[in-house]
């Protein structure tokens, strides 16, 4: 643990952002430099809980892994080696259950917080600050470097799709001497940490290909523009794969997007979330790249439809491009400043948040762009086929159930209007010529734990398997999958979950 009273003594303060006037000048990230003294601090507030609910995931009758480290990080271990000033021995400890701690210190929601014992009665432990500081100390002092494997098996395992999910399995097969094989549709490797978050918010060169580069001097093989499908309509046959390798995993995300089925949704100007978030990653790492793929806000009225992180990220991404004015529709009610009694410790808080999109067009507009308990009824255009407003109704949440309020009709003017509503699961083209079946909700089906499919050589993990989730989540699919994999090769395993 940390001080016997840290948690008595100290209060919680969370490394700031960078000021969002000056942030939104430039697509840098948005944190601030680590203060190791202070950091240590926090770590200090760590209380020693006879059960580190941090780190131990939630589980309740009603929700599913709501709280806790899906990756079962040794919080605790490493929050008290940051106190005693052991940053080294902190990062062993961190690496011992996370492939990636550099991503997830930066795009984690941090569920372990808000499962932190201490959150009971008190803020809870900046854990995800001192996450981040770890590893980044880590890679500024030298002591993260490639760890090859001491010998190879003849084993050889292909995985489809680059995203966090993948680059843990493949980082873990390769670690257990597998010839390891990352397909990648896009340009670039990385899936969603590459183009589906701004590189504010995870920088694609320091941070992303920076890990890549390691994996790949420890052996891992990555084959980019690889689309894998039928071989006819793809540049790779998963037929192919599927005889040649000893074992395939499917870890392509769950891409295919949720629509909003209204009049007038065919006009120009209206476009997917992840479509306006990609292309705009491609025009900044390569400024020659397509410009007629290239969506961009300046001077445009824009609305994003939907929260959650996506919609977050469009907003900081329209802003910083120079929109003339932001609105973002929400659906649901905003959540309550304080927890609601459906929703208990030591589940992940529901709570009212300003992430860090809305502070900065808070910055420059002066108001916080979100407009709570709002449906979208249809898109209007004007000649030449475009949209020029949006008209809405209000709506209130009762007993679980979506209403219109009488007399709420109105009509919104914004000629770029970009849909975040989630994913509805995985594109099926990769998995339709193998057969492979699918749960209700269209993901690949395979059990939790297990990953096997219903093809005997065929796994799959991440989005693909569970719907959209987190990175965090998807880090420990990646893990699991390769465990199970490595146990079905080799008849044991020595890999972690």
């Amino acid at each position: 643990m940390g001080a016997t009273n840290g948690f008595l003594r100290h209060t919680r303060i969370a490394a700031p952002y960078r000021d969002p006037l000056k942030r939104l000048d430039d697509y840098q990230e948005i944190y601030t430099p680590h203060d190791a003294r202070g950091l240590a601090v926090q770590g200090s507030r760590c209380m020693d809980c006879g059960v580190p609910f941090c780190q131990s995931g939630t589980k309740s009758t009603h929700r599913i892994d709501r709280g806790g480290c899906p990756i079962h990080n040794r919080i605790p271990d490493w929050n008290d080696l940051v106190y005693r000033g052991h940053w080294r021995d902190a990062l062993y400890s961190l690496h011992a259950t996370n492939n990636f701690p550099e991503f997830t210190g930066r795009v984690c929601p941090a569920p372990c917080e808000g499962s932190c014992v201490l959150g009971i009665t008190d803020p809870p432990v900046t854990i995800k600050n001192i996450e981040m500081a770890i590893v980044d100390y880590g890679f500024e002092k030298g002591w993260i470097v490639p760890e090859p494997p001491d010998s190879r098996t003849d084993r050889q395992i292909a995985v489809v799709g680059s995203g966090p999910a993948g680059l843990a399995a493949a980082a873990q097969l390769n670690r257990a001497g597998h010839l390891v094989r990352v397909f990648e549709r896009e340009d670039r490797v990385g899936g969603l940490l590459t183009y589906g978050i701004p590189n504010m918010k995870l920088d694609k060169t320091m941070v992303v290909d920076r890990r890549i580069n390691l994996l790949r001097e420890e052996g891992i093989e990555f084959h980019v523009n690889s689309d894998v499908a039928d071989g006819n309509s793809g540049t790779v046959s998963i037929g192919a794969l599927a005889e040649e390798y000893d074992a395939v995993l499917l870890a392509t995300g769950a891409t295919a997007p949720n629509d909003l089925n209204v009049p007038g949704r065919e006009l120009n100007g209206i476009h997917f979330a992840m479509d306006y978030l990609t292309a705009s990653t491609k025009r900044l790492l390569d400024p020659s790249c397509d410009k007629a793929k290239f969506l961009d806000a300046k001077n445009r009225d824009v609305l994003v439809i939907g929260g959650g992180d996506t919609g977050t990220d469009c907003i900081a991404t329209a802003v910083r491009q120079g929109c003339k004015s932001l609105v973002n529709f929400e659906l649901f009610p905003a959540h309550p400043n304080q927890r609601s009694e459906s929703n208990p410790w030591p589940e992940y808080p529901q709570v009212f948040r300003v992430d860090y999109g809305h502070e900065e067009v808070q910055a420059r507009f002066g108001a916080d762009p979100r407009v709570f308990s709002i449906s979208t009824t249809s898109f209007l255009g004007d000649d030449n086929g475009t949209v020029q407003a949006v008209a809405t109704v209000d709506v209130n949440l009762k007993d679980g159930k979506i209403g219109e309020l009488q007399n709420t009709r109105r009509e919104w003017e914004f000629d770029l209007v970009l849909l975040a509503l989630g994913f509805r699961g995985p594109e099926h083209y990769i998995a339709e010529p193998l057969g492979l079946n699918f749960d209700s909700r269209s993901n690949y089906l395979a059990t939790k734990g297990i990953y096997q499919t219903n093809v005997t050589n065929v796994f799959a993990a991440g989005d693909c398997r569970r719907g959209q989730s987190l990175v965090v989540n998807a880090i420990n699919e990646g893990r699991e999958a390769a465990q199970q994999i490595d146990l079905r090769l080799m008849g044991r395993t020595a890999l972690s979950g």
